[in-house]
């Protein structure tokens, strides 16, 4: 990858990309209220489970197909998959939380790159462009290696987690990079499984992580919006 071409990805994947990511837990403040999580280890197995059992068969091959339809501009599989992950969400608050994001990344995009600002017209078409489409155009129209992104997109939605559970644990700065480290080990397995996953593969059958959401979404005291 050239120089140029890891700068905007590091971009892309930073936690300083003002798009409210940090704002959110998925479910993970829910898990503490309940008593699930509460310390690094369930910590680390909460989130390496969610990883595992819902980004990985649905999120990450969602954003791979996504990336190709960008790259050949077509804008019909771009809506088909942006549709289908929206549809996937399965409370409000992960519904709202991806729909935030993207807006936020599509005007953030367009505010940037103001000399290609057209290059994302496309993005801003969408009715409610999710943040992995968001994502997948910025990486298409930047010339990004798919796998590499999302092994930066898996990255930095365990940065997100990872830094809620040190928020709302709480954690320690080193049990966050302990954690980090562990979960990174598991990132490029599942974006080579992630590229190999046929359509009727696809699935989010997560119900704790549902169910924990739709409780946040009521939950009287706390950090993260719903």
């Amino acid at each position: 990858m050239s120089g140029l071409r890891l700068s905007r990805l590091l971009q892309l994947a930073s936690p300083s990309l003002p798009v409210g990511a940090y704002s959110y837990s998925q479910g993970l403040e829910a898990a503490i209220e309940a008593g699930i999580v509460r310390d690094a280890a369930s910590a680390q197995q909460w989130i390496a489970d969610v990883l595992e059992l819902s980004v990985a068969s649905m999120e990450a091959p969602v954003l791979l197909r996504l990336i190709q339809a960008w790259a050949q501009a077509d804008i019909a599989a771009v809506e088909h998959w942006n549709a289908l992950f929206l549809g996937s969400r399965e409370t409000a608050e992960l519904r709202a939380e991806t729909v935030q994001m993207g807006y936020s990344l599509t005007r953030l995009l367009q505010e940037i790159d103001a000399d290609d600002a057209a290059a994302f017209a496309p993005l801003q078409g969408l009715d409610e462009p999710a943040f992995p489409a968001a994502f997948a155009c910025a990486t298409a129209h930047w010339c990004i290696e798919p796998q590499a992104a999302l092994v930066a997109y898996l990255w930095s939605w365990s940065e997100n987690q990872v830094m809620a559970a040190i928020k709302a644990v709480p954690l320690g700065q080193t049990a966050g990079q302990q954690m980090l480290l562990a979960l990174g080990t598991r990132l490029e397995p599942i974006a080579q499984a992630a590229a190999t996953r046929t359509d009727n593969e696809l699935g989010n059958f997560a119900p704790g992580l549902a169910m924990l959401s739709s409780h946040h979404e009521t939950q009287y005291s706390r950090i993260f919006r719903s």
